[in-house]
């Protein structure tokens, strides 16, 4: 069962879906990846491309991330992901959720004139997605001086830079990785 770590939530349990449709960060990853996020997550505005049951999002939220967005396909993740939403109401922060497909929902927030600082992409690992998300992420979608985290298996190799995204840092935890991108300035 995953937890949130620490801020306004910690210790609360989320729920997941049953099966193996999802595969939650583990705590290791987790805890390594908002260590990093830390200075720039308190009012940023924070979206979860591939959120599962929340857990990486819904963290966020509770250390202080003015707005996320969550995006799933998934009838049962996204089952999970509001009833995870309604624990942390008292967090703070605006949480809106999408049940979208993320080569369809980034672009579509991007239209809208919606921007965030933070962006975490976590699809499947023996996904295609990986390269279409961090394009989809290189444009207005980002906000200047915004960060891109893709999670992925460390045998896969992401590219070093795609479209206007370069990579600026890469942290490998057991047998993840965690790839760091920031737009060509």
């Amino acid at each position: 069962m995953t937890r949130i770590i620490t801020g306004r939530g910690k210790g609360r349990r989320l729920q997941a879906p049953a099966g193996a449709t999802t595969r939650p960060t583990g705590a290791r990853v987790k805890q390594t990846l908002f260590d990093i996020l830390a200075p720039r997550l308190p009012g940023c505005r924070f979206l979860d491309a591939c959120a599962g049951s929340g857990g990486i999002g819904l963290e966020a939220l509770s250390r202080g991330a003015s707005r996320v967005v969550l995006i799933e396909t998934s009838a049962p993740a996204v089952a999970a992901l509001r009833a995870n939403a309604a624990l942390l109401a008292d967090a703070g922060g605006e949480v809106r959720i999408f049940r979208q497909d993320a080569r369809v929902a980034l672009p579509a927030l991007a239209a809208a004139g919606e921007s965030f600082d933070l962006v975490y992409l976590d699809p499947p690992y023996e996904s295609e997605l990986y390269e279409p998300l961090l394009l989809a992420c290189g444009g207005p979608l980002l906000a200047a001086g915004g960060l891109v985290v893709a999670e992925h298996f460390h045998k896969r190799a992401l590219p070093e830079t795609i479209g206007p995204l370069r990579t600026v840092r890469g942290v490998r935890v057991g047998d993840h990785r965690l790839s760091f991108y920031e737009r060509n300035e």
